[in-house]
């Protein structure tokens, strides 16, 4: 059974985050440990091991990295933990400028009005790989989904190093 089939979803990258939740909450309750307190030893073990792959499920889908990551892996595409890097000189290229003008905007007249406009870039460029991601894996298309993955992973590394920022001129 694999995460999607867990919640009762479609194995599909697209999903129902307030259903993902509320299935999620279900779940928890129904394979609680303390709901088989009196229960003989291999149940309770079973429990508290089927509650750990629910809650492991959930932080899996619950991301949509990760649940893109999933859903490659269980096409046979394994990008969890892999050495591979990108192959694209232009989005390395990209990433390095965009990294290079964070590492600029703190010395900026305006710098927060300029962070402000440099994360809403990086936002926008987050959401058009995400759609790039989810087209390519509506399409079975594997090897670009997994390509748009590591750049999306990039991207998120990006806006992970925004808030960094964000947080050192902010106080």
């Amino acid at each position: 059974m694999n995460h999607f089939e867990l919640f009762g979803l479609p194995t599909q990258f697209k999903l129902d985050g307030s259903l993902l939740s509320s299935q999620f909450r279900e779940l928890q309750k129904r394979f609680h440990p303390d709901n088989f307190a009196t229960h003989s030893e291999r149940d309770r073990l079973m429990a508290v091991q089927k509650a750990a792959q629910i809650n492991d499920a959930y932080q899996v889908l619950k991301h949509p990295i990760s649940r893109a990551e999933y859903l490659l892996s269980v096409n046979g595409i394994e990008l969890r933990g892999e050495q591979q890097t990108l192959q694209d000189p232009m989005f390395l290229m990209e990433q390095m400028e965009l990294r290079e003008e964070l590492e600029d905007i703190p010395s900026y007249s305006d710098p927060e009005s300029a962070l402000f406009e440099f994360d809403a870039k990086v936002s926008k460029m987050y959401k058009q790989h995400l759609l790039l991601v989810e087209d390519n894996l509506n399409q079975a298309q594997w090897s670009p989904a997994a390509d748009r993955v590591r750049e999306l992973k990039f991207i998120a590394k990006l806006k992970h190093e925004i808030e960094l920022v964000e947080d050192k001129l902010l106080g």
